[in-house]
């Protein structure tokens, strides 16, 4: 039966209803998420697929006669050692395609936040290109080898010393060049491997999460993969020709100067422009014209690369590469401009609606700003520690020496993070008393009259509720640090005048230059400290389930999101995960099923946007019980254009209101969705929106029962599903299922302001 056909059903039994679970960030299996040992796939694939448990195994369903199944999609981000390299070297560009989605979703800005990270994103692009030239043409081909105490003893790189400047330079080209064909290679990885499945327009929900998966991506991808590939050719190929401008300028060279700004003009242009880069994807006219352009960026690197080989064989060596330094450091203040008129965008718009939350919408600058500074710290301490390793002079300092606008950013990201720490230790203290404060009435309300014994469980769940409470605070924080980071990489303009951040901060703020060099060096070990642990922390998450849940939040997080501000970032795999449980759901109610889908906290996202898909006879046979929910606590303050009180109460109307929430006070991620009333107390709101919450006490209870020899334990944010808590609801939602129901989707209370 078709969708269209598919008309007002009778009453279902137990026996027609499927229980959907759908899991969180990075489950062990479906083995797990199913809590049965057999279990066999009926469909999908390796990378992500549906599973029920084998129907020769005992207890294969439900008491009830409630069929259960998994939709398991952990594999879809990537798999080990992809995501592993993927978290250390595509970081910055991850954070700053999460920050596009981050804004406000105000229409008078959304364009201009859109055009700002876009652009910010290509500066991230150049800056990646900057390093590469940094190391290979800066330190390498003109200054090591000009050097014989640098050459002395490596022959791998005294064969080369000895050929023409122009030579050394377009041979070490090759190593730049080479690191953008790799990351455009890996830019090319499909994030979506079927065709996914659409619902009619006429079905679909209004709202912007809808969309999410049901457009096709990888028009928009290509088009900015073609504008960040034309800009980081178009970069190598200034970073050549400001070293042959060096030697004078013939009208060769000036001509091919113009060009390449002409490219990097209309980079920059094509961005600005979001409705002309944001065309359907059927606009073939513009995909050409964005690949024409990636063509000519890379025929104009071949020829400028000859221009160079036929340079005369005397070059003006000495000190850095002509123009890299200065490049570098109009660089790092074009992040601050950015940054800040960033910033401007988005508090100019909560000026102009007041009624809004605190640091609502902010997210965008904080993702952005910290998408900026990782990328400048990498790539700052990849130059300076190859600098170390070709420097044979150390009594004297580095030769080679990297430009100092990068020990101005190490000296600036040391800063930055320093005072955020500091202040994050602050706050930490001064919100200590009263989250600790709530806590106990928390805690004396879910234990009244505990037995003396219990008194030191009493204080661990305590705790455990005083440290799920810092949450909150965890935004402010980010805002500080990009205002921080913004700062940082305006202050790398003082390179310009030759200051270096010691004699310069000893000067004019009296600070003693061996603390700041101090500060530099330790912001040096710091960067090689955080490079390690993403790495080992990479590592780790796929060994250790519970370092798995909460390193893998943030990944899942980011790659939630298609590819919109950077074609470099890994790919969305929602793209996939929610078109395909939007047609398995519809395929089980067509084939006579009710479904109760279970999506615990990241899965609850995935089953929010899936419900929002689904056509009204489908949605009439379906309901939905979350736990865990980052719903509210993080993706409403996150992304408030995509998650926010219409969109909630849509969802609920969408199933009818069979909805329910579980949460737990000492969970750190999720939470409530409509309200955070305890079961013997009032709900703050009325209509439907007050039955979807229910909170769980955590733990069951603080003292040893007499079958065990501990208590029971905090459980957080791990699942439930074999706890009776979550029994007891999905059997009440199955009860809801089996009642004559109307396939139409019953209307919200609005929200709160509506």
């Amino acid at each position: 039966m078709s969708a269209g056909s598919a008309g007002v059903r009778g009453p279902a039994t137990p026996d027609d209803v499927v229980e959907l679970r759908v899991h969180g960030v990075s489950a062990a299996g479906a083995s797990q998420v199913l809590d049965r040992p057999h279990v066999q796939q009926v469909a999908g694939d390796r990378s992500a697929g549906f599973y029920r448990p084998r129907p020769d195994c005992p207890h294969a369903s439900r008491a009830g006669g409630v069929t259960l199944e998994a939709y398991r999609w952990s594999d879809l981000p990537s798999g080990t050692a992809v995501r592993t390299l993927s978290l250390v070297f595509l970081l910055p560009f991850m954070l700053l395609n999460v920050a596009v989605w981050m804004r406000p979703g105000d229409p008078a800005s959304d364009a201009v936040v859109r055009s700002l990270c876009r652009v910010l994103g290509l500066t991230l692009t150049v800056l990646y290109v900057l390093a590469a030239v940094g190391v290979a043409l800066d330190l390498v081909a003109w200054q090591c080898m000009s050097s014989s105490a640098c050459l002395s003893g490596r022959s791998w790189l005294s064969w080369l010393g000895e050929r023409p400047t122009g030579f050394r330079l377009t041979v070490l080209a090759l190593v730049p060049a080479a690191a953008i064909c790799l990351i455009w290679w890996a830019s090319t990885r499909p994030g979506r491997a079927f065709t996914a499945f659409r619902p009619p327009e006429s079905t679909m929900s209004g709202h912007p999460l809808s969309t999410v998966g049901q457009w096709d991506a990888e028009p928009l991808v290509g088009r900015l993969r073609s504008i960040h590939v034309a800009t980081a050719f178009a970069t190598l190929d200034g970073s050549l020709l400001a070293a042959r401008a060096a030697q004078g300028a013939p009208a060769t060279t000036i001509v091919l100067a113009v060009a390449t700004g002409a490219v990097l003009a209309t980079c920059v242009t094509l961005l600005c422009t979001p409705p002309l880069i944001d065309r359907a994807p059927a606009n073939r006219r513009l995909d050409s014209a964005a690949r024409a352009l990636r063509t000519i960026a890379i025929g104009l690197t071949i020829v400028v690369a000859a221009h160079v080989l036929a340079t005369p064989t005397r070059w003006h060596e000495g000190g850095g590469l002509p123009g890299y330094g200065p490049t570098l450091t109009c660089l790092f203040v074009a992040h601050a401009g950015l940054l800040a008129a960033l910033a401007f965008v988005l508090l100019w718009r909560r000026s102009r609606q007041p009624d809004h939350p605190p640091l609502h919408g902010l997210g965008a600058l904080a993702a952005a700003a910290a998408a900026a500074g990782i990328a400048v710290a990498f790539s700052a301490e990849l130059v300076r520690r190859v600098a170390d390793f070709l420097d044979r002079t150390a009594s004297t300092g580095l030769v080679p020496r990297p430009p100092g606008a990068y020990t101005w950013a190490i000296y600036g990201f040391f800063r930055a993070v320093l005072i955020t720490l500091v202040v994050a230790g602050l706050v930490t203290l001064i919100s200590r008393r009263g989250r600790s404060r709530a806590a106990a009435a928390i805690v004396a309300r879910d234990f009244p009259d505990p037995p003396t014994e219990a008194a030191p469980r009493l204080r661990q769940v305590q705790q455990a509720i005083v440290r799920a409470r810092f949450t909150e605070r965890l935004l402010p924080l980010a805002v500080l640090y990009a205002s921080l980071a913004g700062v940082g990489a305006a202050n790398t303009a003082l390179d310009l005048l030759g200051l270096y951040p010691g004699d310069a901060i000893e000067r004019y703020a009296r600070v003693p230059a061996d603390l700041v060099n101090f500060g530099i060096g330790m912001g040096s070990y710091l960067i090689a400290a955080t490079i390690l642990g993403l790495v080992v922390g990479g590592i780790f998450a796929y060994r250790t389930a519970g370092f798995r849940r909460r390193i893998g939040v943030l990944w899942d997080l980011a790659t939630f999101w298609p590819r919109a501000a950077h074609p470099f970032a890994p790919p969305c795999y929602a793209e996939r995960a929610v078109p395909e449980l939007a047609r398995r759901i519809t395929y089980l109610v067509e084939s006579g099923n009710a479904v109760l889908i279970a999506g615990y906290s990241h899965g609850s996202v995935l089953v929010a946007a899936t419900v929002l898909q689904l056509p009204p006879q489908v949605s009439g046979r379906v309901a939905l019980l979350t736990y865990g929910s980052p719903l509210r606590r993080l993706y409403a303050r996150l992304f408030p254009a995509y998650i926010d009180d219409d969109m909630l109460h849509e969802v609920g109307g969408r199933v009818g209101w069979r909805w329910l929430n579980l949460w737990r006070d000492t969970d750190p991620i999720g939470g409530w969705i409509f309200s955070a009333h305890r079961p013997d107390a009032p709900p703050t709101v009325t209509g439907p929106t007050a039955t979807v919450d229910r909170r769980l006490r955590d733990p069951d209870d603080v003292v040893t029962p007499p079958s065990d020899s501990v208590p029971p334990p905090i459980k957080g944010h791990w699942p439930c599903e074999s706890g009776e808590p979550y029994t007891e609801a999905a059997r009440n939602l199955v009860e809801r299922l089996c009642k004559p129901m109307d396939p139409r989707p019953r209307p919200a209370d609005p929200p709160a302001g509506h």
